[in-house]
């Protein structure tokens, strides 16, 4: 995991933009670098994953042109074959050199055939403009704002704009930027053809597809481990990456001290697949300590996603101070593909499909923000197989009628594509547990009592009103709300709203975004 950042324009000093940058070193520790070309500066943090020698380091050059990028181009090899066939030559085994050499052939339609997870900023010294893109899914943070003079800035995290921008901005999935337009060039939403197949056939795609997105996934230069809650998602990445590599994975698990619900099931697959497995555990007085560190490294107030971010902030921070672990690879974007506990109240399987595109096209602000802070904050680079692009395109091309759960079982299209010997059939079938409750329900209790105890109900009523976008609507999310202002002030509208299911479905009309307040949360969870 790396951070860019870029500018191109006169309104901010050097000192600014350098303060500004400093704020992410974190994500890239190992080296960092600003060049600036004309009126152009580019600046880069390192952390080296591929191609691990000191060519590797950006921004990278070509006749005039630079270019920074976060990210990671799958298949780069056969592509810079190519690239030298045609005449470039290339300095380091980085996989994002070749993007300069796609660019001079192929110009801004080169964003469309990466099959990659990427944010980044190029200087065209011929036009003397400053293009941007970013990974169709987001999985690779962008940001961006408008200096006083109207110059645009980019950067990979929030934090990095505060004071330089009086309104920041995710950068769209999907899109590149060029001449002052933000223009679409994949939406993964988009379903050109209803895959019809019988049962048998969807779930042996789901499969091939899914191990060939974690087979990818597992070539770096630098150690690499696994986070592993026993939950169906990211057992089925540790199971599938333990076959593929054929020898122990290193595996983490964490849990609070007094009612862990999924660290029996995490160590049941981690002695099932014979990982080199690790616990870390929790109390309540971590918590409450480390909360507004982790809205600081979220950029968010919203509910859910801090809930879930504790403990995974937590156990990345663990990891990153006992072990030599550079990449980690998680389960999420499973949830958005196949349904959650509320979409089983979908009325209709046209309302199912909508509902998964709609967190498709948000998964950038809330899940994969989560699993990009919490691990880059911690020098470490995520890498989510269920966000491969080719395994979303097909699940989301699948007849909605198929993925809603008619079989008695959530998700049952991706467990039936598992069944088998990857993992016991009781993991491979248990009922979902959101993160944060399966940390243990404890870890959420904690966090409202502690919120009911900082407000009267007249101050809560008060305090609510100051705020018009996302106005909070329990103690907990008020509070969460001022931690967040006190970093990003103003700056609310990054997140378009609180996560929550959909409360215009009948059974869903609940004021916690937890699975647990739900009526066939059942078994979940225990």
């Amino acid at each position: 995991m790396c951070s860019i950042m870029g500018y191109l324009g006169s309104a901010l000093s050097a000192e600014q933009f350098q303060k500004g940058f400093q704020e992410t070193v974190s994500r890239g520790p190992d080296m960092s670098r600003i060049m600036q070309a004309e009126d152009a500066v580019l600046a880069f943090h390192r952390l080296a994953i591929m191609g691990l020698t000191p060519e590797g380091m950006q921004p990278f050059s070509l006749d005039g042109d630079m270019l920074v990028c976060n990210g990671e181009i799958y298949g780069f090899r056969p592509i810079r074959e190519d690239l030298k066939q045609k005449g470039f030559t290339f300095a380091s085994d980085s996989d994002c050199e070749i993007l300069l050499p796609l660019y001079h052939l192929y110009g801004v339609s080169m964003f469309a055939m990466l099959d990659a997870e990427y944010a980044l900023i190029l200087y065209d010294h011929k036009t003397k403009s400053l293009i941007a893109a970013r990974d169709p899914i987001g999985i690779r943070p962008l940001y961006y704002g408008y200096d006083e003079e109207g110059s645009i800035v980019f950067a990979s995290e929030p934090k990095n704009l505060v004071g330089l921008c009086k309104k920041i901005a995710p950068f769209p999935p999907g899109h590149y930027y060029k001449d002052g337009q933000f223009i679409c060039y994949r939406d993964m939403t988009k379903v050109e053809k209803v895959v019809t197949d019988n049962l048998e056939v969807i779930c042996k795609n789901i499969r091939e597809k899914l191990v060939a997105g974690i087979e990818k996934r597992l070539d770096a230069d630098a150690p690499l481990g696994f986070l592993l809650s026993g939950g169906l998602d990211s057992s089925l990445v540790c199971a599938v990456a333990a076959k593929l590599l054929n020898k122990p994975i290193r595996t983490f698990a964490i849990g609070m001290s007094t009612d862990a619900i999924d660290l029996k099931y995490a160590k049941e697959v981690a002695d099932y697949i014979h990982s080199d497995h690790q616990e870390i555990i929790i109390t309540k007085d971590d918590v409450l300590q480390v909360l507004p560190e982790v809205i600081h490294v979220l950029g968010t107030y919203d509910i859910t996603t801090i809930r879930a971010s504790i403990g995974m902030y937590l156990i990345c921070k663990a990891i990153h101070e006992t072990t030599d672990l550079r990449v980690l690879l998680t389960g999420e974007i499973s949830d958005e593909l196949f349904g959650y506990k509320y979409t089983d109240f979908a009325p209709s399987a046209e309302e199912f499909q909508k509902e998964a595109a709609k967190r498709v096209r948000e998964l950038h602000m809330y899940d994969v923000l989560r699993a990009d802070r919490c691990i880059s904050a911690n020098s470490i680079e995520a890498r989510v197989p269920f966000g491969d692009l080719d395994f979303v395109e097909y699940v989301m091309s699948i007849d909605p009628h198929k993925k809603q759960n008619v079989y008695g079982k959530g998700k049952y299209l991706l467990r039936h594509a598992f069944e088998g010997d990857y993992l016991p059939e009781n993991i491979l079938m248990r009922e979902k547990a959101a993160f944060s409750d399966a940390v243990g329900h404890s870890m959420v209790d904690y966090l409202k009592a502690a919120a009911n105890e900082r407000y009267t109900d007249e101050e809560f009523a008060r305090l609510c009103t100051k705020y018009d976008h996302a106005r909070p609507f329990t103690k907990e999310s008020l509070w969460y709300r001022e931690i967040f202002e006190s970093f990003y002030p103003g700056q609310a509208e990054m997140v378009v709203d609180f996560w929550m299911p959909n409360k215009s479905w009948e059974g869903c009309n609940v004021n916690d975004p937890s699975a647990r307040v739900l009526s066939n949360y059942g078994a979940s969870g225990v």
